[in-house]
């Protein structure tokens, strides 16, 4: 694809698709046993600041460890692109950390093409602006949609080779089966000379990782309970979210950090748009999230289920943090 002439562009799905399909996820999640709600709904505006407040939280070392990495080897990454090298990114948020690998490839190559996806459109409008504000060379085609979507926006709009980045431990959202199936389906778009960059967070010990996910100053309570704010504000929920207590715990076993908002008494909740009524005993959890943690051998065997193979492997200092350069099998 040929540079755009316009230094930015946006792509996004219809509004009212995005609010029937939450609207369906909630009333789907309420009315199941036990009660969940899907992490791709924390990040109306609220919840995106609330997430960039938990990234510079001194117990949130994920955001601090994908830094480091990208700081000491953007240049090495950036050295296994291709002139022409595309940039997409999936979950692109702010594109904090990204900025050190867009400021990599516009030193190795002059000029790029940066598509990031992400479910927030006001998000990805103002840190696509500012990025092309910021660095010359480089254009923007912001695509506004969930993965699927994005990848689908992705392959009819993007030709040449691409970078695919996949940062922040967001395969962690998935579990094991769905984590293969997915990276199936980008693998799916990618050709021979493409590339998937994967941050990937690695086992370690339950007290890290368990302050990691509910910190001392309580923002990563405020950016879960936001989720029923959200519902109050776009659904017409009656949620008293003073009555939910967040609480996140380390499965061993099954390495993975869950999620969950409380009720911490006997209440009814009625949400107007669903013309729904639930019912909650005290004690009664919402699971909200999951995120899976990985061991190298584990990383090593999700990509051959998924059809990829690794190439290049870089860790923070502390080994906290894993980036996995990934081709196409």
């Amino acid at each position: 694809m040929s540079l755009l002439r316009q230094s930015f562009r946006l792509i996004a799905s219809r509004p009212e698709d995005r609010r029937a399909a939450f609207a369906r996820d909630v009333r789907a999640g309420l009315t199941a046993t036990p009660r969940h709600l899907s992490c791709r709904y924390f990040y109306d505006a609220t919840g995106s600041r609330l997430f960039e407040a938990i990234c510079d939280l001194p117990e949130y070392y994920l955001t601090r460890a994908e830094r480091e990495i990208l700081q000491e080897h953007s240049p090495a990454i950036a050295a296994t692109c291709p002139r022409g090298t595309v940039l997409v990114e999936l979950g692109s948020g702010s594109a904090a950390k990204t900025r050190l690998l867009i400021d990599a490839l516009l030193k190795r190559h002059g000029r790029l093409l940066y598509v990031p996806v992400d479910i927030s459109s006001a998000a990805l409008e103002d840190s696509s602006k500012e990025l092309v504000r910021h660095f010359p060379g480089l254009e923007v085609l912001g695509v506004a949609a969930e993965y699927q979507e994005g990848l689908r926006h992705v392959r009819d709009e993007v030709t040449g080779p691409k970078l695919v980045l996949w940062l922040g431990s967001n395969v962690g959202n998935f579990d094991r089966p769905a984590a293969v199936e997915f990276l199936r389906q980008v693998r799916g778009t990618l050709s021979p000379a493409d590339r998937l960059l994967v941050g990937i967070d690695l086992r370690k010990d339950r007290g890290i990782l368990e302050a990691a996910y509910d910190d001392a100053r309580g923002v990563t309570a405020a950016f879960n309970l936001n989720l029923l704010q959200r519902i109050n504000n776009e659904l017409g929920g009656d949620f008293d979210v003073t009555h939910f207590r967040h609480r996140a715990v380390y499965d061993e076993d099954a390495g993975r950090i869950e999620m969950y908002l409380d009720s911490v008494a006997r209440q009814t909740v009625r949400i107007a748009a669903l013309d729904l009524q639930a019912g909650f005993d005290s004690g009664e959890a919402i699971h909200t999230e999951h995120s899976y943690k990985y061991s190298l051998a584990e990383i090593e065997a999700l990509a051959t289920a998924a059809g990829l193979r690794g190439e290049r492997q870089w860790f923070d200092e502390q080994r906290r943090f894993s980036l996995n350069l990934l081709a196409p099998v």
